[in-house]
């Protein structure tokens, strides 16, 4: 449902105030300003038209929702979409006629364009991962850095639990996780170890306590970094379904897309830019045929997508003021007019 009627802010009002936003420190308690990764350089690459349709697919805390809002003008609109209800709360504070959330995993986007009829967009946003309210808040259960619930769940409505996982999956499969989403190295000493609390009779409910099997597990710590961290990415991107949810929705928002609509995707590690790269060049270059197969030029596959530049990474100086920006690499796509 439309969230309020008020008339549209204008650019400067809110363009000042989302950047006074992303010029905050971070901070460590749930109510503080989430500082929005690539903010300017993702709004800037979705080449917003002032009476576009566009779609935030990770509303997160809002950043670049407001930013495209504030440079669209009244007969735009913004759909926005975010599986976490906290997310959710956040984006329905927005009292802005041209805005729209729902409460869908991204992979959903369907639903959300049969829902408002929408048959064709200008653009979609994936800022993929986690965020850092997520992360500061302990008793969601991602982070190391609190002794909590081990939950993990991102859409707090549906699924399993990290804990449930844990009680039923077996050591070979927990291993192929901890390796494959985790880029573990010692991926099976680690499921090992908490294959064995499990059938010591001890039930692994907590961040701390599954902090200490991980590290009571791995032989050699990485300098300056928890030896818990790639385990704990490796269940939280299992408990979520994210790399299967990202494979769903790219094929879909290639369907959405309008002819020169972009895609601006933001992945935060590598699993999820393989993803979206070959996602991208494979659309962009179609012609699988064999080598010297006898076809004219022109009968060829012809592209459904262009890349728009090379990956962005954020600035020396992003970094500096948001260091889990880090890691951050954005792509950039666009619809071509081949079906």
């Amino acid at each position: 449902m439309m969230m309020g009627a008020k008339s549209a802010p204008s650019l400067a009002s809110v363009s000042a105030s989302i950047m006074t936003s992303a010029s905050n420190s971070t901070s460590k308690s749930s109510s503080a300003a989430h500082i929005t990764v690539l903010l300017n350089e993702a709004v800037d690459a979705l080449n917003i038209k002032p009476s576009g349709i566009y779609v935030d697919g990770t509303f997160g805390r809002g950043g670049h929702s407001r930013l495209i809002l504030s440079r669209l003008e009244k007969s735009g609109r913004l759909y926005a979409i975010d599986r976490d209800l906290a997310a959710l709360a956040e984006g329905q504070a927005i009292q802005d006629a041209r805005f729209h959330i729902s409460h869908l995993h991204f992979s959903e986007i369907n639903h959300l364009a049969s829902n408002n009829n929408l048959t064709k967009v200008d653009g979609i946003l994936l800022d993929l991962g986690i965020s850092s309210p997520q992360i500061d808040e302990g008793e969601r259960g991602f982070s190391f850095r609190f002794d909590a619930p081990l939950d993990m769940r991102m859409d707090q409505t549906r699924g399993k639990t990290a804990t449930e996982l844990l009680t039923t999956i077996s050591e070979q499969q927990l291993g192929k996780v901890i390796k494959d989403y985790g880029e573990e190295r010692f991926a099976k000493q680690v499921a090992r170890a908490i294959i064995k609390e499990r059938t010591d009779g001890r039930a692994i409910t907590t961040t701390g306590q599954l902090a200490k099997i991980v590290a009571s597990a791995i032989p050699k710590i990485e300098p300056g970094q928890n030896p818990a961290t790639r385990t704990f990415q490796a269940l939280r991107i299992y408990v979520n379904s994210e790399l299967e949810e990202l494979s769903l929705i790219l094929p879909k928002c290639l369907n959405l897309l309008a002819e020169g609509g972009r895609l601006v995707v933001i992945s935060f590690h590598s699993l999820e830019d393989r993803i979206v790269k070959q996602f991208i060049q494979g659309e962009q270059n179609r012609d699988d045929l064999p080598a010297r197969f006898p076809v004219k030029a022109i009968d060829l596959p012809q592209p459904r997508l262009k890349a728009v530049g090379k990956a962005i990474k954020p600035t020396a100086l992003e970094v500096k003021q948001n260091p889990r920006s880090r890691s951050a690499v954005m792509r950039v796509a666009e619809r071509t007019a081949i079906a």
